[in-house]
């Protein structure tokens, strides 16, 4: 978490606690929250730093090294759900060694006798086609490094990580994509999409996302949403907390009833609200106020959870 106003591993756990927060997701390694996490049944996503990426790559005992450091002293307390190599990385420079570190990472957990799913963490942007969703597909940049990974992923029965923000996606064209439908707020049918039809931008999101990996033989793996979110405050159209509130509100809504998408009816989606906290040690501006909460641990505003 990028804050240094935040409260302590041991306050955070009893907060998710008493709100009844089954999982978290972690962008990097903090020996203090797993400790705090230990016998508390609460799910984990847990990342090393993007910028070890290389490190990873070239030193062949440094996944083993970080496996033993942050996953066999808990794994036998701590519910790791994920292990995600790179956050959002799939376009940049290194991205050509996320492989060879999923690898890496998995022949490690072997070695432990641990069996954690390793993945990665992709933004939308790796689709060079999302509308309509039946017209999902991976640009020509992202599959080259994608392809070997989402085959790797099929094999090893691991999910693929997405960061999904219709709020962007309503930035970039206000003036084209409705409010209520990426609010989860209409109710009835927006999008049509062939005998499919879409009330609200989150799902068709998704079911893009689905469809790219069905075209390059990735049917069998699973979409896991490891962000989503809206900003209350920072400048940006749309930044509010009442927006904020109705967003995350009508998501938690959508995801509890477990009616799926409409490209999988009643598929329950794994879904990570971005973020915990307001950080601020973020960027001025939006990224600074996408938290749940204050540092002092009181609502933003209130979200059934």
């Amino acid at each position: 978490m990028l804050g240094d106003n935040l409260p302590s591993p041991s306050e955070v756990i009893s907060l998710c606690k008493s709100r009844n927060i089954s999982k978290l997701r972690m962008t990097s390694p903090s020996i203090p929250v797993l400790q705090a996490l230990r016998n508390t049944g609460i799910g984990v996503i847990l990342s090393p730093y993007n910028e070890q990426l290389m490190q990873l790559a070239l030193n062949s005992s440094e996944a083993a090294r970080w496996v033993e450091t942050y996953i066999v002293p808990y794994a036998r307390s701590v519910d790791f759900r994920y292990i995600s190599i790179e956050n959002e990385d799939i376009l940049g420079d290194n991205s050509m060694f996320i492989l060879t570190v999923l690898q890496k990472f998995v022949n490690a957990l072997w070695a432990a006798n641990l069996h954690i799913p390793v993945t990665t963490t992709v933004s939308m942007d790796v689709l060079g086609t999302s509308y309509k969703p039946s017209q999902g597909v991976f640009s020509d940049k992202a599959l080259k490094v994608l392809q070997p990974i989402i085959y790797h992923l099929a094999l090893s029965k691991a999910p693929l990580l997405v960061n999904v923000y219709p709020y962007y996606a309503y930035v970039a064209e206000p003036d084209v994509v409705g409010l209520d439908y990426v609010l989860l707020k209409t109710g009835g049918v927006v999008v049509e999409d062939g005998n499919l039809g879409y009330s609200n931008m989150f799902d068709a999101m998704v079911d893009a996302m689905r469809t790219a990996l069905e075209r390059v033989g990735g049917a069998a793996v699973e979409v896991v949403v490891a962000e989503t979110g809206w900003p209350s405050f920072g400048g940006m159209t749309g930044a509010t907390i009442q927006n904020a509130k109705t967003y995350n509100n009508n998501l938690v809504k959508h995801v509890k009833s477990k009616i799926g998408t409409p490209k999988f009816p009643e598929k329950e989606i794994e879904v990570y609200v971005y973020s915990l906290f307001n950080e601020n040690l973020n960027p001025e501006g939006i990224k600074r106020n996408y938290g749940l909460f204050y540092p002092n641990m009181t609502e933003v505003y209130h979200v059934n959870l």
